[in-house]
């Protein structure tokens, strides 16, 4: 939904989909690296503004933005459910480096989990590519990413938009952006309300970054490190590592366990992604002893001098899904998919308390 200063707004769903991130925080991370959160907040708050004088009428909402639905015409049990979004500033570390195989497949895989999130199955994609100066074989190679990652979600690539704007970007710079459309029965539609204290929170595992907090990323790691070693890799490889679908292992959990509510942690972390599938009156406690933080993320937070609360609103920390299921059921959600973990639970939220609360680990 929001990758760095991008923020995310399903079609007629601005109210949901706002990022709840409060008084601007003079510590922010990304405030720091030149991202003003505020102001993103801000204009979510008046894109409302202006689209609250109408509403189509097969417009449904949707848990948390994360996909806006719209009922299918001619069949009242389903909906279509439609996201769009870009994959942030990782194309300008892409573009240094000259590598454009994984790009393409961290839009439409960003996507897939964004309407996945409301229990949808991809049905097409759409892709938009812009360059200051067009290099066809680098065109060719994204969208062959895009293609590819198309193909793994069985999700159709009807076309796109190929732009040349000379002056507004760099040349070898480029934007990606893309749109996905997919369709769910709307009885599974998750609802939040269904949430209840002693719930489980099961954690799929994230790859890297993903699409998400590379602004700050870039200002940590400089282009003159990203081919030194890092970790048994290259600080090139740990940025560029492929957001991964979640499709396969989500379908494979619901077949042993009830979900009740789902997230795709993107932009805010888990303290931002997390409240939007939880009804009133609820929060999630997360134990960070129960994953492993990926090095990556370890050294991020080293060199940034990251506060607990920074760190899991500006990165994933190595949790790139959450769903929720009864607490009967967790042992056999976790089983199912190999990396899945019991990470948290559900508790009642008195007034005051933190809709999301992540213990440390101890040391």
């Amino acid at each position: 939904m929001v990758n760095d200063a991008q923020n995310g707004r399903e079609m007629g769903l601005f109210a949901t989909g706002a990022r709840p991130c409060g008084e601007a925080r003079m510590k922010d991370a990304y405030a720091r690296a030149g991202v003003d959160i505020e102001a993103g907040n801000e204009a979510v708050r008046r894109y409302k503004d202006v689209t609250d004088g109408w509403r189509h009428p097969d417009q449904l909402d949707a848990l948390g933005g994360f996909g806006g639905l719209f009922r299918l015409p001619g069949d009242g049990s389903r909906a279509l459910v439609a996201s769009a979004d870009g994959v942030g500033t990782k194309i300008l570390i892409a573009a240094e480096l000259r590598r454009y195989d994984s790009v393409g497949a961290d839009l439409v895989n960003h996507c897939v989990n964004d309407i996945l999130a409301v229990n949808a199955d991809p049905l097409f994609f759409l892709d938009y590519f812009a360059a200051g100066k067009l290099d066809p074989e680098v065109a060719a190679a994204i969208v062959g990413g895009v293609h590819r990652a198309c193909e793994a979600n069985n999700c159709a690539l009807l076309g796109g938009e190929t732009a040349e704007m000379p002056g507004l970007y760099a040349v070898g710079h480029f934007d990606l952006a893309g749109t996905i459309v997919g369709i769910v029965d709307i009885d599974k539609v998750p609802r939040p309300r269904d949430v209840v204290a002693t719930d489980a929170i099961i954690g799929l595992p994230a790859a890297g970054l993903h699409t998400n907090g590379y602004t700050l990323a870039r200002t940590l790691v400089g282009p003159d490190e990203w081919n030194k070693p890092f970790n048994g890799t290259t600080f090139a490889d740990a940025l560029l590592a492929e957001h991964p679908s979640y499709h396969r292992e989500v379908r494979t959990i619901q077949r042993v366990a009830k979900v009740k509510t789902m997230a795709h942690i993107t932009g805010g972390g888990l303290l931002e992604n997390v409240p939007r599938t939880l009804p009133e009156g609820k929060k999630a406690i997360f134990e960070q002893s129960r994953w492993e933080i990926p090095p990556l993320f370890a050294e991020l937070c080293r060199r940034g001098n990251l506060e607990h609360e920074e760190r899991y609103r500006t990165f994933n920390m190595g949790i790139g899904y959450t769903l929720v299921v009864p607490m009967a059921d967790a042992k056999k959600a976790e089983a199912a998919v190999a990396g899945a973990r019991i990470i948290g639970w559900i508790e009642d939220r008195l007034d005051g308390d933190p809709a999301v609360i992540v213990h440390p680990a101890r040391s």
